[in-house]
């Protein structure tokens, strides 16, 4: 099939699957003698794998992780799992840090409870003189 039809069938965009194939993720397909590109079905399959694993907020380190544990389906899921239990344990870090910067938005809103003038409103007058240094450093492998 050719790119477009990749695209259409994965339900994702011609630019997704050249930017997961300049990545690595997605592996060159055969070329047509007139030099189009020609995905297989094992295409459609593994940027499937890739899309559903981006869903679950994987990053591309992890994906190329599975993907190469994938290559040598005999061995020992172990690795597998230890790396989703990571994923899993990143996921709780981010809730935590979600559930800090909600409190402290929800403590900014408090700060203007009406209706005036932008140069009075509490909130602005927060974000001013908020310490940035204060702001919790986050430690999951986003970033």
């Amino acid at each position: 099939m050719k790119i477009g039809e990749l695209a259409q069938a994965a339900q994702c965009t011609v630019e997704t699957i050249r930017y997961y194939e300049k990545e690595s993720l997605l592996p060159e397909p055969a070329r047509t003698s007139g030099n189009y590109r020609d995905y297989s079905e094992l295409h459609l399959e593994r940027l499937s794998f890739i899309r559903n694993c981006r869903a679950l907020d994987m990053t591309h380190q992890e994906i190329r992780a599975l993907l190469q544990l994938m290559d040598q389906p005999e061995d020992n899921c172990h690795s597998v799992n230890t790396l989703l239990d990571a994923h899993i344990e990143h996921v709780s870090i981010r809730i935590q840090e979600l559930l800090k910067l909600e409190i402290q938005l929800k403590t900014l809103r408090q700060q203007c409870q009406s209706e005036q003038a932008v140069q009075d409103c509490g909130i602005v007058q927060g974000l001013n003189n908020m310490e940035v240094s204060n702001t919790p450093e986050r430690h999951t492998h986003l970033g």
